[in-house]
């Protein structure tokens, strides 16, 4: 077995390609908003989700050609949410993997419409290649990421947030809202890499805790990080929750606490992928990789 670090490498630079392979080419019209949707995906980013697709891929024998469109959905997905995040009726942030965000690159209506257009191509995908042995595995699959991205997982979640700006919330809605907002396309990140090979239903349970503890433990992470980490490094704004009065896992429980919390769902999503084996393997070590990244 590779390296992690080579590993990881290896799918972010497969990742680059399928995706550039993908997104309209900017000279096709029209060329701004193509221009503006290559701007957003390519060129930076971890590229957690698709790791997660592919390692959980790993686990139940899947073709790497079905998994890297997969995880291609699924990063589109990411991507529109985050040029949406930022701008100004919602984060309205500068910065992102440390370049201007898109509104501020194009303007807001061209980041807007990008956004509805990666959201629209990320389905096209999972509707035109074949991922699963037959349709209504994959219809199950085009479902999944729709309640992920939906009122019921990812935009439900940032709803919620805006709503709690200036809020205090208790630890069970906070973790409610971050379920929802972030563990739900984390999940399916997961689900969906697996779900290109063949997952029995033990291990469909045992890959979907381990997924939602993964998630959550991504967002305490996260918010360790806005309130510790420069800008330089984060490469985007840093201390914006703070200084926006949104509720956050250290705002709620300290820095401390909120490590120690990390370092336990870390535990639970290893414990979850115990009889898992060998070929869990990748995806104990991005569970280590989600808890001890310092970006």
């Amino acid at each position: 077995m590779t390296d992690f670090a080579a590993w990881t490498q290896g799918c972010q630079a497969r990742m680059e390609s399928v995706l550039a392979e993908w997104l309209p080419p900017a000279h096709i019209a029209p060329q701004r908003l193509h221009d503006a949707m290559r701007y957003t995906v390519l060129g930076g980013g971890k590229r957690v989700r698709p790791l997660l697709a592919f390692a959980a891929g790993e686990v139940c024998g899947a073709g790497i050609e079905r998994v890297q469109n997969a995880a291609a959905a699924v990063e589109l997905i990411h991507a529109y949410s985050l040029v949406h995040d930022d701008m100004p009726a919602m984060d309205n942030d500068a910065l992102r993997r440390g370049k201007p965000t898109v509104h501020v690159e194009f303007d807001e209506a061209t980041a807007l419409l990008a956004g509805d257009a990666l959201q629209s191509l990320a389905f096209d995908i999972l509707a035109s290649q074949p991922l699963a042995d037959d349709a209504a595995s994959q219809l199950k699959m085009v479902q999944l990421l729709a309640q992920a991205a939906g009122s019921r997982g990812m935009a439900g979640g940032q709803a919620i947030d805006l709503a709690s700006v200036g809020k205090p919330l208790d630890l069970t809605e906070l973790e409610f809202m971050h379920i929802h907002k972030t563990g739900a396309l984390i999940r399916a990140s997961v689900l969906l890499g697996a779900q290109c090979g063949s997952i029995p239903d033990a291990t469909h349970t045992a890959l979907d805790r381990y997924a939602k503890s993964i998630g959550l433990a991504f967002q305490v992470v996260d918010d360790v990080l806005d309130a510790e980490t420069p800008t330089a490094t984060l490469g985007k704004t840093a201390g914006k929750d703070a200084a926006n009065n949104k509720p956050t896992y250290v705002s709620l429980l300290g820095v401390a606490r909120a490590r120690e919390l990390a370092q336990e769902l870390r535990a639970d999503a290893h414990a979850a992928l115990s009889d898992l084996g060998a070929p869990a393997a990748r995806l104990r070590q991005l569970a280590d990789f989600v808890v001890e990244r310092t970006f």
